[in-house]
């Protein structure tokens, strides 16, 4: 499944946050300034990519027509989800936010009966809720095991202040990102492009960010040029390339509950970079034999998920396809 693999592909450029965030707690670094700089800096990219595509006027029709669903759904799904994230970064380990964030999977799924679909009746097109896919959750759930399994190598080092202030806002971003994402898919009806969505939900979002800069000015002063650096390298390869590529994958999977489960669920491989990018740059332990039961778990979640939503595709296919008797009326 092409989304998957493009799931997969964001996934890796994800995990730089994780390491680079870290990277600038350790150096000194606020965490206020490395969750504004990276919108920041994603703004110009994006408004670049976006006006010599020629479809700038789209984007400000739309966030003109409604305004504050625009800013709400921005802020939580920018805003909600990576202030609390770079906050965690302050007070816990990458490995630990990076496997925290995981539970964003099973959030995913748990978000499905917030939305509905328009289906076909005997009185008309009518709305309903969508239904928790339990195939895709129970998957879910075994990814997030195994995504356990990895944490629990180094859980010892763990403080009950790593847990309530470092894992608290994770979980609280991991149910804002696809809330928000979804969310804006919903109002945006398919109307924008994956580029005008991700460009107006940060221009959407851009006072938030500017409250919380002038907030680390008069607290912290301004950035160093290291955490510059790392921001940018952050906005570019995260804020920009994943969250592209991200946002491309489950807009093409938006219909169906279970696709769109199964391409949240590739966000677990981030935890696999995440510990790569430590071992090489941050200089952290190799995992265990138990987290390498727990990657390989991932994995075989990662490739269940992909026959399942395989069989899917199949089975609307041959559903498609016109019966005997509708064959024989033709």
């Amino acid at each position: 499944m092409k989304e998957i693999f493009i799931g997969i592909i964001a996934s890796m450029f994800f995990a730089i946050t994780f390491i680079l965030n870290r990277s600038m707690e350790l150096a000194g670094g606020s965490w206020i300034w490395s969750s504004s700089l990276r919108f920041l800096f994603m703004l110009p990219f994006l408004f670049l990519i976006v006006l010599l595509r020629s479809n700038l006027k789209q984007v400000i029709t739309e966030i003109v027509k409604q305004p504050y669903h625009w800013l709400w759904w921005s802020f939580v799904g920018f805003v909600l989800f990576y202030a609390p994230l770079t906050y965690a970064s302050a007070y816990g380990p990458g490995w630990l936010v990076a496997g925290t964030w995981q539970l964003t999977i099973v959030a995913g799924v748990l978000l499905g009966p917030l939305f509905f679909e328009t289906i076909q009746s005997k009185n008309g097109l009518i709305k309903v809720r969508h239904r928790i896919p339990k195939k895709a959750l129970i998957i879910s759930l075994l990814i997030l095991f195994g995504v356990m399994l990895i944490q629990w190598q180094q859980a010892n080092d763990l403080t009950v202040q790593m847990i309530i202030i470092g894992v608290s806002p994770v979980v609280l971003a991991a149910f804002a990102y696809p809330l928000g994402n979804r969310k804006m898919m919903e109002l945006c009806g398919g109307r924008l492009d994956t580029f005008q969505r991700v460009f107006g939900m940060t221009l959407a979002s851009l006072p938030f960010w500017l409250i919380i800069s002038a907030f680390g000015f008069i607290k912290v002063g301004a950035p160093s040029s290291d955490q510059l650096l790392q921001s940018f390298i952050v906005a570019i390869c995260s804020g920009v390339i994943a969250t592209t590529l991200f946002f491309i994958a489950t807009e093409r999977v938006r219909e169906h509950q279970g696709k769109l489960a199964a391409v949240e669920a590739t966000q677990s491989t981030q935890v696999l970079f995440v510990m790569i990018g430590e071992v090489l740059i941050l200089s952290t332990p190799l995992p265990n034999g138990l987290a390498l039961g727990g990657l390989f778990i991932i994995i075989f979640g990662m490739l269940i998920h992909s026959l399942y939503t395989k069989k899917i595709k199949i089975t609307q296919k041959i559903e498609l396809l016109p019966s005997k008797s509708q064959e024989q009326n033709l």
